[in-house]
């Protein structure tokens, strides 16, 4: 009888898989990377972000008049930043993240940070 696959059949599917494997891990690699809100006329732009886990999310203020990030259960927050100046987080676990400015609480944003 037969084999139905030969050594080299499963060497060939073997380096597939690696490089199958190789490549996931660097799409994941490339889509935790960075990602950035603008502050804008007294809003976050975007005002919901989605992100992957190990990415850093920056906040840029455009704004003439400074501007602070607070998330709702205390896990961040910033201290207040003038025009152009900016801050950062990087997120490390899944979950959906509202923050505020904590200077002007009616401007509210959202990261969602898939795995």
């Amino acid at each position: 009888m037969k084999a139905i696959f030969t050594r080299r059949d499963f060497a060939r599917l073997s380096l597939a898989s690696l490089v199958l494997a190789a490549a996931v891990f660097q799409s994941r690699a490339r889509a935790a990377g960075k990602a950035d809100v603008k502050i804008d006329n007294f809003a976050f732009a975007p005002e919901a972000l989605t992100v992957h886990v190990g990415t850093t999310v920056t906040w840029t203020n455009r704004d003439d008049i400074p501007h602070s990030i607070v998330e709702s259960n205390g896990l961040f927050h910033s201290q207040a930043f003038d025009t152009n100046g900016s801050y950062s987080y990087t997120f490390s676990k899944t979950g959906t993240y509202d923050y505020v400015c904590g200077l002007h609480p009616h401007m509210k944003g959202k990261i969602i940070v898939m795995p």
